[in-house]
Order: C-alpha cells, then sequence, then structure tokens
C-alpha cells in the first residue's frame, strides 16, 4: 500500500496530465503518428470528388454504378517510455530536477496513448536495466507506470544508455514508438546502439537538461559533486575563462548530439528544469503533424 502523500502526488499528477490530453495534447499526439496500417472498412458509392483509384470494379459491375472501397486507420500503438533514472537525473536549478520534469512528460504521453486505446510500456535504466514493463492498455496500467517513474529506486546510480537501447531492442520485437528520456550525459560511447533502435523503432529522444548544465553566472568558487561518482570538484566561477570553456564545452556536446540524432533520423525534444516541458511537447506534436500532411 502507498502512503498518502505519494497517491496524493500520483493523483495529481494524473490530473494535471488528463486535463492536458483533454484541452489540447490528445488530438496533437492522434494526428501527429500513423497507426499501424489501413483495414477495411466498408464499400459505398462513388461521389463526384472521390480518388477514382478506389474503385471496387467487382461491385461496380455487379450494381451497375461505381462504388467505392474505404479504408480506416488502424490507430494501435505501441509507445515505450524509455527513462533515464540515473543519479544525474536528480539535478535541477529551476522549478523542478530532471527526473521530475522527465516523469511528468512521461505522464502526457502515458495519457494521451491510453486516450486514443493505444498501448504503452515502461523500461527505467542506469547503468543496466533496472525494471522493464511490458506494454499494456487502461488507466490502471498508467497510474502503475506514473508511480514507478516517480518514485521508483534504481539499484545503482550510473548511466549506460547502450544497455537500455540494446535491451529495448531485444525486449520489444515489434516496431514501437520509443520516447527515450534522457539527459545523455554520459562519456559512454552509445551512438551504434542508438542508431540501431532507431532503425528499428521509431525512436524520440526527450533530452532534459538545467540552465547550469549549459552557463555558470559568476558567483565565486562553488563545491560540485558528481552525482553517479561522488567525485568532487571545487570551480571558480568567478573565472571569466572558465566560465567561456564550460559554455564552449557545453555547446560543443550539445552540437554532436544534434547530429547523432539528424544523422539517426531521429527527432529530438529539448526539455529544461524551467517549467516549460509542457510547451515543448505540444510544438513537438505539431511539428509532426505538419511532416505527416507534408506541409
Amino acid at each position: 500500500m502507498l502512503p498518502a502523500d505519494v497517491m496524493r502526488q500520483i493523483r495529481r499528477l494524473q490530473l494535471r496530465a488528463r486535463r492536458a490530453v483533454t484541452t489540447m495534447l490528445g488530438g496533437e499526439y492522434h494526428s501527429a503518428f500513423k497507426g499501424a496500417g489501413l483495414s477495411f472498412d466498408e464499400v459505398r458509392e462513388y461521389q463526384p470528388g472521390d480518388d477514382v483509384r478506389g474503385i471496387d470494379w467487382n461491385v461496380t459491375a455487379r450494381m451497375g454504378t461505381p462504388f467505392l472501397k474505404r479504408y480506416v486507420e488502424e490507430r494501435e500503438l505501441t509507445i515505450i517510455l524509455a527513462v533515464d533514472v540515473s543519479a544525474s537525473q536528480r539535478f535541477g536549478t529551476g522549478v523542478q530536477p530532471k527526473r521530475a520534469v522527465a516523469a511528468e512528460i512521461a505522464a502526457l504521453i502515458a495519457f494521451c496513448a491510453v486516450s486514443n486505446n493505444d498501448r504503452v510500456g515502461l523500461l527505467a535504466l542506469t547503468d543496466r536495466v533496472e525494471q522493464y514493463v511490458p506494454p499494456n492498455k487502461g488507466t490502471r496500467h498508467v497510474l502503475r507506470l506514473l508511480r514507478d517513474v516517480l518514485f521508483f529506486e534504481p539499484k545503482h546510480k550510473g548511466t549506460s544508455l547502450a544497455a537500455g537501447l540494446d535491451y529495448l531492442n531485444k525486449a520489444q520485437r515489434r516496431r514501437a514508438i520509443v520516447f527515450f528520456l534522457s539527459d545523455f550525459l554520459t562519456t559512454e560511447d552509445y551512438a551504434a546502439a542508438f542508431r540501431r533502435a532507431a532503425r528499428k523503432h521509431d525512436l524520440v529522444a526527450v533530452r532534459t537538461g538545467d540552465p547550469r548544465e549549459q552557463s555558470w553566472p559568476a558567483m565565486g568558487l562553488v563545491q560540485l559533486e558528481d552525482a553517479e561518482t561522488g567525485e568532487q570538484l571545487l570551480i571558480d566561477t568567478g573565472s571569466r575563462r572558465f566560465r567561456e570553456e564550460f559554455a564552449a564545452r557545453a555547446a560543443e556536446r550539445q552540437a554532436a548530439f544534434v547530429k547523432l540524432t539528424r544523422s539517426s533520423q531521429v527527432d529530438l525534444i529539448d526539455v529544461s528544469t524551467d517549467g516549460k516541458h509542457f510547451d515543448s511537447l505540444v510544438n513537438f506534436f505539431r511539428l509532426r503533424e505538419r511532416r505527416r500532411r507534408g506541409r
């Protein structure tokens, strides 16, 4: 039995996500992703303006007047939320830590999926796969995923994106839409695993970030500790040279990741701890919808 304060937090996130899905995100999500294919719906009489390529000539010959085959999109999709729960995700100097931002994004996507009768699963990873919940449907299933994303306590602190991506490819044999939520801050070379996952699935990278990971204001000496290794470092933010070098390295890291996503044909959503992550998700859905329509 979960504690009352935990249940309140889950319910609060559930209500917020449902409100977002009802007011805007549900329609945006539905338009953004194609279904698994087309299924036959009905045969109806041809009307002026219909595509003549859809005429059913057998029915037309029997009835003596043109009839058209009508197909509808098979909407059932499989969504996988691959969530980095390593120690670096606990960092945040904005409104929320990165892991809380990832949890809210995951909740919004999960409720979009359940409102469209899609299946949704969860993969939680650190330097290994900590938990895998196979895709399923229903509100009860989604609430379990929210609980796990919010309160799951991993056994390890490190990060291995390659391990998570390779596990995903083995566990999820059929093509799925995979939202990979991580800060992608690791010294590991995971590019090959990233490309393999992108070839097999519709991979969407959701990069969680914090302003202090890009630049530092001049605020004197600051003691930092690596959340994953425990290594401590004293930095002098009053040094202009340090601030410029730090910003330059961060920009290089950002550019390298953007290059990887583009070469792998992976969509990228950048979300921050500044509280504007909801807007980032809406903009992504709108971009996908425009791309589908060829605008």
